[in-house]
């Protein structure tokens, strides 16, 4: 006999109220990966190529804000030279794509070895620095790595730039389909990843030195170790989402990383939600799509260059305060929060009746 439905609940059927996510971390991230990935595969295949190509886009934006996410969201370190670790890694692969015949995989690896060692590098000294300082360190590496390339321009191709190429789809199908799947794939297994790092004791550490420091040190966890762990974690993140972008423009030069480049990453992780990896989804829709809607918008209201130049960054910003106004932990969190919200008033005793636990003790 089927048991009643307590009052103001949701009705589900008996399979429905069976159905439950393992508890232990690592399967209950590959069940949410694999459920993500059957309904992106349903999505690409149903695109046209060129919209194969911005999900792809998408994918490797998420990368990137996801390792952000992880250093500022729960590390508390603010960086605004995300750009250039992703520089590192796109000019990491085109330079092996153009010297040797590696297969992808290795070049990825590479890629994301040489953006994690930049990291690492940068993330020693900005231990010892807080705030406004360590931003304004990794501000710096943003505006120095362009110089870099354009004086060696015999080894990064200069203004040119090296060209990437991507393996040849199998089958028919084509090639923005393809490529779109390898950033997917980056994109759910990272995520699968992080979010496993972050339910273990290397997460606890992130968030305990993020809220007070002293009290992470009294607590026996090494503060400016887990400092450069999170910032090796992030800036290698960065590097596999600029191999990915390399891949998407099919050429690696100055241009495709510049200073607003990390600006808006930083401002499309905190859009997301900081701190949470599914809010980056959110981050890299806005990423893509905004700069499109600008133009559009340009083109409708016959704006000069000059300003449909600037719209882009404009309408993010506007887009920003909205956001924070509306939604101060952002869409993720303005979601969540609407959840629970309806989640209340669905559940809640709607005629005096008390609710039944579903788990008694």
């Amino acid at each position: 006999m089927t048991p009643p439905v307590p009052s103001g609940s949701w009705p589900r059927a008996p399979w429905v109220r069976r159905l439950r996510l393992p508890t232990q971390p690592l399967a209950r991230h590959l069940v949410l990966a694999l459920c993500g990935a059957a309904i992106l595969y349903a999505v690409t295949s149903s695109l046209s190529p060129y919209n194969d190509f911005e999900v792809g886009e998408i994918a490797l934006y998420v990368i990137a804000l996801a390792g952000l996410s992880l250093l500022t969201g729960l590390n508390g370190q603010i960086s605004l030279g995300h750009g250039a670790f992703m520089a590192v890694g796109a000019y990491s692969a085109a330079l092996l794509m153009t010297h040797t015949h590696l297969n992808l995989l290795i070049e990825l690896v590479a890629a994301i070895g040489a953006a994690g060692l930049l990291g690492l590098v940068i993330g020693i000294p900005a231990t010892r620095l807080k705030g406004p300082y360590l931003a304004g360190m990794t501000l710096l590496l943003a505006l120095a790595l362009p110089p870099i390339a354009d004086k060696w321009s015999t080894t990064f191709g200069g203004d040119q730039g090296l060209t990437t190429t991507v393996p040849s789809a199998p089958g028919s199908i084509n090639p923005e389909e393809w490529l779109a799947w390898i950033q997917i794939v980056g994109a759910l297994i990272t995520l699968v990843l992080l979010a496993n790092l972050l339910r273990s004791r290397y997460g606890r550490s992130f968030r305990a030195v993020r809220d007070d420091e002293i009290a992470a040190s009294l607590a026996g966890i090494h503060v400016a170790r887990t400092k450069v762990i999170a910032f090796v974690i992030s800036a290698a993140c960065a590097g596999l989402a600029g191999a990915f972008l390399g891949l998407s423009t099919g050429v690696v030069n100055t241009g495709e990383f510049p200073l607003t480049l990390s600006i808006q990453l930083l401002a499309a992780m905190v859009l997301g939600g900081t701190g949470t990896l599914m809010g980056m989804w959110w981050g890299a829709v806005l990423l893509v799509y905004l700069p499109q809607w600008s133009t559009s918008l340009s083109g409708d209201f016959n704006l000069g260059s000059g300003a449909s130049a600037y719209l882009a960054t404009i309408i993010f910003g506007v887009v920003l305060i909205v956001v924070m106004i509306a939604a101060p932990t952002g869409i993720q969190g303005g979601l969540r929060w609407a959840w629970r919200r309806v989640w209340s008033l669905r559940s809640g005793p709607g005629d005096g009746t008390p609710t039944v636990s579903r788990h008694p003790a």
